[in-house]
Formats: structure tokens, C-alpha cells, sequence
């Protein structure tokens, strides 16, 4: 099945968590080799995958996905749609691959009114605490005024969650870097919203936009509390994490100095190559990145650069 999981692959994958379970005997739960502690924060952080990434094979099959991802070694999981099931389906289905929900992508009309309770309650049954906000409607982006509009409403919707203990956040798009009165919306939003108010960078996005994410982030510190790592490229659409034009270095150094991201969350687009494997690759890529940024660590003939050793237990005890 073209971009589907076969058993083969999904066996495959496993056995890949497995040897890295095995490999891994000794090293630290923050998997970085050092005494617990001391590991840097940015090897502490952990990933997620974004499953637009994998969409249609959710929809196909989703607890062979999360079980496939668990083994890949990504910690957790950032919904954007639910597959037709309700929360409890969908708590069952993360315990039982070892995954947590790092958050869910939302439209703004689930954050307010009568939705906003059904959404807090729907995300309190996930062990969800981010309530990102994936795109806005025409119109809430249009000029300064309604910029202004609505970052009071992400403000009221901020105050409201918090004593649900979640906070609420807003993705960004390209087209949110654009030029508007010597600004951008995507500035006249965050220079006027709460601090609790989650500035979910998109590393791609940013870039796509004419902006940069690392600069993004030293104007706006500590408000990127989850990430998403995505790459960008010029020249070529099949490039996954790693293999692009994002300044990866300067964006660890930059989350390192502030120490305030609680997740990073891969998402990869296109299909170029097989959905599954392009975030294999991509979970490959950025933990190796991740420790050559920091200095020496990786270990000689282990690939899949897994995560750390309670969630590949898991992981493997659920591949029969």
C-alpha cells in the first residue's frame, strides 16, 4: 500500500525500538550517557511528532501508527483531528503505546463559547495541557485593529484555561510574517497577548514566511513552550529535518540559553517519500543533531537514536 503501513514495516520498525532498548542498558533516563542531572536542557526536551505528518495512515489504521511511532522513539503525540474517536478511545490507544498527548491542533471556534468546555474536558481525559489554535479565519488577521481584537481574545481564552490548567497558543503560518503597518500579525499578536499565551513556532513556516525562528525567539523569550521542528528548503522538497536550510545549531543554542521549551514537535510535509519513513528519518536526523550540537555522545552503530529507556520498553512490550 502506497504511504501505508505494512506489517513488514511496522515489524521492522519495532525491532529497530527493541535494539535501541537493548543498546541503551547503562545510559541515563535523559539518554544522553552523562550522570542524570547534568545532561543539557535541550537533551532533555522531549519530542513529538505532529501526526498531520502521517494523516492518512491514521486514518487507515491509528493504533498501528502510534504503536509504529512509540517504536521509532518519539515520547508523544500533537493531534490534529481525532479519526472519529472519543477521548477515552484515545487515551487508551497513547497508554497502551507508552505516547503522551504534548497537544492538539484546534480552530479557534472549539476555544470559545459552549465549545470551550467540551474541548477542556475532551483534553483533560488526553492528559492534555496545549491548546493550539492551527490557523484563523479570514478577516482575524486582516489589519492592526483586528490583530488587536485578536489577541484580547487568545488573552480572555488564556485566562479562562489556566485554571483547567492548559494554556492556549497559536501556530504560525507564512503568511503571518507579512509586512502590516511597519509590524506583522503575527508581532501585533504576541506584543499584546499574555506571557501564558503559547507562541507555537513552525520552523518552516517562519522561514517561508521571510522570517527567522531563532531571532523570533530571542525577541520572544520563554514563550515558545512547544515547538515545531519542520524543515525548509529551497531546493529540495524532499528534504526532511536536517537536511535543509533551518539554522539548527543557532535554534538549539537560543531554546538552550532559555530554557523554557517543555516540548519539541517534529512534523514533516509532503510525500515525497513514505510518510513513515520521511519521520523516522526525521527523529534520526534530530537527535543526531541534537548531540552533535552539544558535543560528543552518539553511539557508534545505533541508528534509530531512540528516545528514553521507559518509553522503548513500552514500546517494545507492545510489538508481538
Amino acid at each position: 500500500m502506497r504511504h501505508g503501513i505494512t506489517r513488514l514495516e511496522f515489524l521492522r520498525i519495532g525491532a529497530l525500538g527493541a535494539a535501541a532498548f537493548a543498546a541503551r542498558r547503562g545510559w541515563t533516563e535523559d539518554g544522553t550517557g552523562a550522570p542524570d542531572g547534568q545532561a543539557d536542557v535541550r537533551q532533555r526536551i522531549p519530542i513529538g511528532l505532529q501526526l498531520y505528518s502521517v494523516r492518512n495512515e491514521c486514518a487507515k489504521d491509528l493504533p498501528a501508527v502510534l504503536a509504529a511511532v512509540a517504536a521509532m522513539g518519539y515520547q508523544g503525540v500533537e493531534f490534529a483531528g481525532y479519526h472519529g474517536r472519543s477521548a477515552p478511545e484515545l487515551r487508551k490507544l497513547l497508554d497502551d503505546s507508552g505516547l503522551r498527548c504534548c497537544g492538539t491542533h484546534l480552530d479557534i471556534e472549539a476555544l470559545t463559547g459552549d465549545e470551550l468546555s467540551r474541548t477542556v474536558e475532551f483534553n483533560r481525559v488526553l492528559g492534555n495541557e496545549f491548546l493550539i489554535v492551527a490557523s484563523l479565519p479570514d478577516g482575524m488577521l486582516s489589519d492592526r485593529q483586528r490583530c488587536l481584537e485578536t489577541a484580547r481574545t487568545f488573552n480572555e481564552i488564556s485566562k479562562q484555561v489556566e485554571a483547567e490548567g492548559m494554556r492556549v497558543g497559536y501556530h504560525n503560518h507564512a503568511d503571518d510574517l507579512r509586512p502590516l503597518d511597519g509590524e506583522t500579525p503575527w508581532d501585533i499578536v504576541f506584543a499584546n497577548s499574555r506571557p501564558e499565551v503559547v507562541m507555537q513556532v513552525d520552523t518552516a513556516n517562519m522561514l517561508a514566511g521571510g522570517g527567522d525562528p531563532v531571532q523570533c525567539l530571542r525577541k520572544y523569550p520563554g514563550r515558545a513552550a512547544t515547538m515545531h521542528l519542520k524543515e525548509h528548503s529551497k531546493t529540495d522538497p524532499a528534504a526532511v529535518l536536517g537536511e535543509g536550510d533551518v539554522d539548527w545549531q543557532g535554534l538549539f543554542d537560543v531554546v538552550g540559553a532559555q530554557g523554557a521549551t517543555e516540548w519539541f514537535i517534529v512534523e514533516h510535509e509532503g510525500d515525497a517519500i513514505p510518510p513513515l519513513v520521511a519521520v523516522e528519518r526525521c527523529l534520526i536526523n534530530l537527535k543526531r543533531m541534537r548531540k552533535s550540537a552539544i558535543g560528543p555522545g552518539v553511539v557508534a552503530g545505533f541508528p534509530a537514536a531512540c528516545a528514553s529507556r521507559n518509553a522503548l520498553l513500552e514500546a517494545r512490550m507492545h510489538v508481538r
